[in-house]
Protein backbone atom coordinates (compact mmCIF):
# COMPACT_ATOMS: atom_id res chain seq x y z
CA UNK A 1 0.00 0.00 0.00
CA UNK A 2 1.41 3.65 -1.03
CA UNK A 3 1.90 5.67 1.89
CA UNK A 4 -0.42 8.26 1.09
CA UNK A 5 -3.43 5.79 0.38
CA UNK A 6 -2.26 4.77 3.92
CA UNK A 7 -2.35 7.86 5.09
CA UNK A 8 -6.00 8.75 3.23
CA UNK A 9 -7.19 5.70 4.76
CA UNK A 10 -5.76 6.54 8.43
CA UNK A 11 -6.88 10.13 8.37
CA UNK A 12 -10.61 8.98 7.76
CA UNK A 13 -10.91 6.17 9.92
CA UNK A 14 -9.49 8.92 12.69
CA UNK A 15 -12.27 11.25 11.11
CA UNK A 16 -14.97 8.83 11.52
CA UNK A 17 -13.91 7.72 14.63
CA UNK A 18 -14.93 10.57 16.91
CA UNK A 19 -18.29 10.43 15.63
CA UNK A 20 -18.99 7.28 15.94
CA UNK A 21 -18.09 7.74 20.05
CA UNK A 22 -19.79 11.10 20.18
CA UNK A 23 -22.85 9.27 19.11
CA UNK A 24 -22.76 6.76 21.27
CA UNK A 25 -21.58 9.12 24.43
CA UNK A 26 -24.84 11.04 22.87
CA UNK A 27 -27.42 8.05 22.76
CA UNK A 28 -30.25 9.70 25.32
CA UNK A 29 -30.52 7.31 28.31
CA UNK A 30 -33.21 5.79 28.98
CA UNK A 31 -35.14 5.57 32.60
CA UNK A 32 -38.15 2.76 33.57
CA UNK A 33 -40.35 3.94 35.91
CA UNK A 34 -42.35 1.20 37.69
CA UNK A 35 -44.95 3.13 39.20
CA UNK A 36 -47.44 0.67 41.48
CA UNK A 37 -50.29 2.77 41.38
CA UNK A 38 -52.21 4.97 38.23
CA UNK A 39 -50.60 8.30 36.62
CA UNK A 40 -53.09 10.31 38.63
CA UNK A 41 -52.55 8.90 42.26
CA UNK A 42 -48.83 9.24 41.38
CA UNK A 43 -48.90 12.46 39.55
CA UNK A 44 -47.37 14.48 42.39
CA UNK A 45 -44.65 12.09 42.91
CA UNK A 46 -43.78 11.78 39.12
CA UNK A 47 -43.57 15.66 38.90
CA UNK A 48 -41.36 15.82 41.68
CA UNK A 49 -38.64 13.33 39.85
CA UNK A 50 -39.47 14.98 36.73
CA UNK A 51 -38.77 18.81 37.80
CA UNK A 52 -36.01 17.74 39.93
CA UNK A 53 -33.66 15.84 36.89
CA UNK A 54 -34.63 18.90 34.72
CA UNK A 55 -33.07 20.62 37.57
CA UNK A 56 -29.68 17.89 37.23
CA UNK A 57 -30.24 18.76 33.65
CA UNK A 58 -32.00 15.86 32.57
CA UNK A 59 -34.82 17.19 30.28
CA UNK A 60 -37.38 14.29 29.65
CA UNK A 61 -37.88 13.86 25.92
CA UNK A 62 -34.70 15.71 25.64
CA UNK A 63 -31.89 14.49 27.23
CA UNK A 64 -33.37 11.56 28.96
CA UNK A 65 -36.33 9.18 27.93
CA UNK A 66 -38.70 7.95 30.88
CA UNK A 67 -40.32 4.73 30.07
CA UNK A 68 -43.31 4.55 32.49
CA UNK A 69 -45.30 1.83 33.06
CA UNK A 70 -48.53 1.85 35.83
CA UNK A 71 -49.30 -1.72 37.97
CA UNK A 72 -52.65 0.17 39.02
CA UNK A 73 -52.47 -1.38 42.30
CA UNK A 74 -52.71 -4.86 40.94
CA UNK A 75 -49.57 -6.74 42.69
CA UNK A 76 -49.32 -9.61 39.60
CA UNK A 77 -48.13 -6.70 37.49
CA UNK A 78 -44.82 -5.83 38.99
CA UNK A 79 -42.89 -8.83 37.73
CA UNK A 80 -44.02 -8.82 34.30
CA UNK A 81 -43.57 -4.77 33.92
CA UNK A 82 -40.16 -5.46 35.60
CA UNK A 83 -39.49 -7.86 32.56
CA UNK A 84 -40.41 -5.52 29.65
CA UNK A 85 -38.35 -2.75 31.55
CA UNK A 86 -35.55 -5.41 31.34
CA UNK A 87 -36.44 -5.97 27.59
CA UNK A 88 -36.23 -2.70 26.83
CA UNK A 89 -32.87 -2.07 28.27
CA UNK A 90 -33.22 0.93 29.87
CA UNK A 91 -30.13 2.01 32.15
CA UNK A 92 -31.79 2.61 35.28
CA UNK A 93 -35.41 1.42 36.94
CA UNK A 94 -37.16 3.41 39.24
CA UNK A 95 -40.21 2.12 41.56
CA UNK A 96 -41.68 2.64 45.24
CA UNK A 97 -42.28 -0.01 47.75
CA UNK A 98 -41.08 -3.38 48.64
CA UNK A 99 -43.06 -5.83 46.56
CA UNK A 100 -42.10 -3.63 43.53
CA UNK A 101 -38.25 -3.21 43.91
CA UNK A 102 -38.38 -7.17 45.03
CA UNK A 103 -40.49 -8.06 41.47
CA UNK A 104 -37.48 -5.78 39.85
CA UNK A 105 -34.43 -7.78 41.53
CA UNK A 106 -35.66 -10.65 40.58
CA UNK A 107 -36.14 -9.66 36.63
CA UNK A 108 -32.17 -8.36 36.71
CA UNK A 109 -29.26 -8.47 38.65
CA UNK A 110 -27.68 -6.04 36.06
CA UNK A 111 -29.49 -2.92 35.43
CA UNK A 112 -29.35 -0.25 38.63
CA UNK A 113 -32.53 -0.31 40.35
CA UNK A 114 -33.61 3.21 42.75
CA UNK A 115 -36.42 2.92 45.00
CA UNK A 116 -37.70 6.12 46.03
CA UNK A 117 -39.46 4.82 48.92
CA UNK A 118 -39.39 1.68 51.48
CA UNK A 119 -40.14 0.77 54.68
CA UNK A 120 -37.64 -1.26 55.68
CA UNK A 121 -34.66 -2.07 53.10
CA UNK A 122 -33.01 -4.04 55.33
CA UNK A 123 -35.84 -6.24 56.99
CA UNK A 124 -37.16 -6.45 53.96
CA UNK A 125 -34.26 -7.69 51.94
CA UNK A 126 -33.75 -4.96 49.52
CA UNK A 127 -30.24 -4.18 50.25
CA UNK A 128 -27.06 -5.89 52.54
CA UNK A 129 -27.01 -2.62 54.61
CA UNK A 130 -27.90 0.71 54.27
CA UNK A 131 -24.29 2.17 53.85
CA UNK A 132 -23.02 0.06 51.80
CA UNK A 133 -25.90 -1.75 49.80
CA UNK A 134 -24.21 -3.49 47.53
CA UNK A 135 -25.55 -5.02 44.45
CA UNK A 136 -27.83 -3.56 41.67
CA UNK A 137 -29.74 -1.68 44.25
CA UNK A 138 -30.03 1.34 46.53
CA UNK A 139 -32.81 3.92 46.96
CA UNK A 140 -34.76 5.51 50.24
CA UNK A 141 -35.80 4.24 53.39
CA UNK A 142 -39.30 5.97 54.49
CA UNK A 143 -38.68 4.33 58.14
CA UNK A 144 -42.33 3.30 58.08
CA UNK A 145 -41.55 0.33 60.73
CA UNK A 146 -39.86 3.02 62.95
CA UNK A 147 -42.80 5.73 62.97
CA UNK A 148 -45.74 2.81 63.12
CA UNK A 149 -45.68 2.82 67.00
CA UNK A 150 -45.31 6.95 66.96
CA UNK A 151 -48.81 6.78 64.53
CA UNK A 152 -50.75 4.19 67.14
CA UNK A 153 -49.88 6.69 69.88
CA UNK A 154 -51.60 9.80 67.64
CA UNK A 155 -54.43 7.60 66.90
CA UNK A 156 -54.70 6.74 70.72
CA UNK A 157 -54.94 10.36 71.46
CA UNK A 158 -57.63 11.21 69.25
CA UNK A 159 -59.31 8.13 70.42
CA UNK A 160 -58.64 7.70 73.87
CA UNK A 161 -61.71 5.03 74.67
CA UNK A 162 -59.78 2.75 71.74
CA UNK A 163 -59.77 -0.32 72.92
CA UNK A 164 -59.25 -2.99 69.79
CA UNK A 165 -57.67 -1.80 66.97
CA UNK A 166 -58.04 -2.77 63.20
CA UNK A 167 -55.11 -3.15 61.07
CA UNK A 168 -55.30 -3.51 57.57
CA UNK A 169 -52.28 -4.97 55.71
CA UNK A 170 -51.12 -6.45 52.52
CA UNK A 171 -50.10 -10.43 53.64
CA UNK A 172 -48.08 -10.94 50.28
CA UNK A 173 -45.90 -7.89 51.06
CA UNK A 174 -42.93 -8.81 53.47
CA UNK A 175 -42.44 -4.82 54.62
CA UNK A 176 -46.18 -4.87 55.82
CA UNK A 177 -45.37 -8.40 57.98
CA UNK A 178 -42.81 -6.42 59.69
CA UNK A 179 -44.30 -3.41 60.34
CA UNK A 180 -47.32 -5.00 61.44
CA UNK A 181 -45.30 -6.56 63.78
CA UNK A 182 -44.32 -3.18 65.25
CA UNK A 183 -47.83 -2.11 65.47
CA UNK A 184 -48.83 -5.15 67.54
CA UNK A 185 -46.41 -4.58 70.08
CA UNK A 186 -46.88 -1.20 70.43
CA UNK A 187 -50.64 -1.99 70.44
CA UNK A 188 -49.62 -4.68 73.54
CA UNK A 189 -47.92 -2.08 75.64
CA UNK A 190 -50.66 0.31 75.24
CA UNK A 191 -53.16 -2.66 76.33
CA UNK A 192 -55.26 -3.01 72.84
CA UNK A 193 -55.86 -6.24 71.28
CA UNK A 194 -55.92 -6.51 67.44
CA UNK A 195 -58.16 -6.75 64.99
CA UNK A 196 -55.72 -7.76 61.69
CA UNK A 197 -57.37 -8.17 58.18
CA UNK A 198 -55.01 -9.79 55.97
CA UNK A 199 -55.71 -8.23 52.28
CA UNK A 200 -54.23 -9.92 49.21
CA UNK A 201 -56.12 -8.48 46.09
CA UNK A 202 -58.56 -5.06 45.07
CA UNK A 203 -61.78 -7.43 46.03
CA UNK A 204 -60.46 -8.51 49.87
CA UNK A 205 -61.19 -4.82 50.80
CA UNK A 206 -65.02 -4.12 51.06
CA UNK A 207 -65.30 -7.74 53.14
CA UNK A 208 -62.56 -7.07 55.18
CA UNK A 209 -64.97 -4.14 57.00
CA UNK A 210 -67.61 -6.43 56.89
CA UNK A 211 -65.55 -8.38 59.47
CA UNK A 212 -63.84 -5.77 61.31
CA UNK A 213 -67.09 -3.42 61.30
CA UNK A 214 -68.52 -2.76 65.31
CA UNK A 215 -65.86 -4.16 66.62
CA UNK A 216 -62.90 -1.07 66.56
CA UNK A 217 -63.38 2.49 66.11
CA UNK A 218 -59.97 2.75 64.83
CA UNK A 219 -58.09 1.48 61.57
CA UNK A 220 -53.85 1.54 60.73
CA UNK A 221 -53.78 1.07 57.26
CA UNK A 222 -50.42 -0.21 56.15
CA UNK A 223 -47.92 1.37 54.23
CA UNK A 224 -48.71 -0.73 51.16
CA UNK A 225 -49.13 -0.29 47.55
CA UNK A 226 -51.88 -2.13 46.93
CA UNK A 227 -53.44 -0.23 49.37
CA UNK A 228 -52.33 3.43 49.08
CA UNK A 229 -53.76 2.89 45.37
CA UNK A 230 -57.15 2.04 46.88
CA UNK A 231 -57.14 4.64 49.41
CA UNK A 232 -60.28 6.36 48.64
CA UNK A 233 -62.23 3.48 48.74
CA UNK A 234 -60.71 2.47 52.40
CA UNK A 235 -61.32 5.84 53.58
CA UNK A 236 -64.95 6.14 52.48
CA UNK A 237 -65.56 2.50 53.36
CA UNK A 238 -63.92 3.56 57.53
CA UNK A 239 -66.61 6.73 57.65
CA UNK A 240 -69.18 4.82 56.59
CA UNK A 241 -68.96 2.47 59.90
CA UNK A 242 -67.52 5.77 61.81
CA UNK A 243 -63.72 4.52 61.81
CA UNK A 244 -61.17 6.50 62.37
CA UNK A 245 -57.99 5.85 60.04
CA UNK A 246 -54.20 6.52 59.92
CA UNK A 247 -51.80 6.41 57.36
CA UNK A 248 -47.74 7.14 57.35
CA UNK A 249 -47.79 10.01 54.15
CA UNK A 250 -49.96 13.12 53.61
CA UNK A 251 -51.29 11.17 50.48
CA UNK A 252 -53.41 9.11 53.08
CA UNK A 253 -54.89 12.02 54.41
CA UNK A 254 -55.89 13.69 50.93
CA UNK A 255 -57.59 10.69 50.42
CA UNK A 256 -59.73 11.08 53.63
CA UNK A 257 -57.80 9.44 56.42
CA UNK A 258 -58.16 11.48 59.75
CA UNK A 259 -54.69 11.31 60.04
CA UNK A 260 -50.83 10.63 58.91
CA UNK A 261 -47.16 10.55 60.24
CA UNK A 262 -44.93 9.77 58.28
CA UNK A 263 -41.95 11.07 55.46
CA UNK A 264 -42.57 13.50 52.75
CA UNK A 265 -42.52 11.07 49.50
CA UNK A 266 -42.56 13.66 46.60
CA UNK A 267 -39.63 15.37 48.42
CA UNK A 268 -38.21 11.44 48.37
CA UNK A 269 -39.21 11.16 44.36
CA UNK A 270 -36.73 14.21 44.37
CA UNK A 271 -33.72 12.66 46.00
CA UNK A 272 -34.37 9.85 43.97
CA UNK A 273 -33.93 11.48 40.65
CA UNK A 274 -30.78 12.65 42.29
CA UNK A 275 -29.87 9.14 42.75
CA UNK A 276 -30.07 8.16 39.45
CA UNK A 277 -28.20 10.83 38.10
CA UNK A 278 -25.44 9.91 39.81
CA UNK A 279 -25.97 6.26 38.21
CA UNK A 280 -26.35 7.80 34.58
CA UNK A 281 -23.20 9.78 35.24
CA UNK A 282 -21.32 6.11 36.36
CA UNK A 283 -21.68 5.42 39.92
CA UNK A 284 -22.66 2.10 40.79
CA UNK A 285 -25.56 1.60 42.68
CA UNK A 286 -24.28 -0.82 45.15
CA UNK A 287 -21.59 2.30 46.42
CA UNK A 288 -24.55 4.57 47.11
CA UNK A 289 -25.82 4.92 50.92
CA UNK A 290 -29.10 4.05 50.99
CA UNK A 291 -30.60 7.63 52.43
CA UNK A 292 -32.92 8.28 54.87
CA UNK A 293 -36.01 10.63 55.61
CA UNK A 294 -34.88 14.60 56.14
CA UNK A 295 -38.28 15.33 57.53
CA UNK A 296 -41.22 13.74 59.31
CA UNK A 297 -44.59 15.31 58.75
CA UNK A 298 -47.87 15.09 60.99
CA UNK A 299 -50.93 16.19 58.46
CA UNK A 300 -54.77 16.21 60.42
CA UNK A 301 -58.23 16.19 58.23
CA UNK A 302 -60.60 18.19 60.19
CA UNK A 303 -63.35 17.35 57.56
CA UNK A 304 -62.90 14.06 58.64
CA UNK A 305 -62.85 14.26 62.21
CA UNK A 306 -66.00 16.32 61.63
CA UNK A 307 -67.62 13.48 60.15
CA UNK A 308 -66.46 11.20 62.37
CA UNK A 309 -67.77 13.60 65.65
CA UNK A 310 -64.36 13.27 66.49
CA UNK A 311 -62.43 16.64 68.82
CA UNK A 312 -58.83 16.78 67.77
CA UNK A 313 -57.21 18.04 71.34
CA UNK A 314 -55.98 21.69 70.60
CA UNK A 315 -52.30 20.62 71.53
CA UNK A 316 -52.53 17.67 68.98
CA UNK A 317 -53.28 20.54 66.43
CA UNK A 318 -50.67 22.69 67.11
CA UNK A 319 -48.47 19.72 66.55
CA UNK A 320 -49.90 19.75 63.31
CA UNK A 321 -47.13 20.46 60.12
CA UNK A 322 -50.44 20.15 58.51
CA UNK A 323 -54.30 20.63 58.88
CA UNK A 324 -56.52 20.34 55.85
CA UNK A 325 -60.04 21.85 56.52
Amino acid sequence: MRRRDFISILGGAMATWPLGARAQQSAMPVVGFLGTGTPSSWSQWTSAFVNRLRELGRIEGRTVRIEYRWAEGRNDRYAEIAAELVRLKVDAIVTQGTPSVLAAKQATSVIPIVFASAGDPVGSGLVETLARPNGNVTGLSSQATDSAPKRLELLREVVPTLRTLAIMADAGNPFSVLEVGEVQAAARSLGLSIALSEIRRVDDIAPAFDLIKGRTEALFISTDPLLIANLTRINTLAQSVQMATIGSWREFVEAGSLMSYGSNIPDQFRRAAELVDRILNGTRPGDIPVEQPTKFEFVINLKTARALSLTIPPGLLARADEVIE
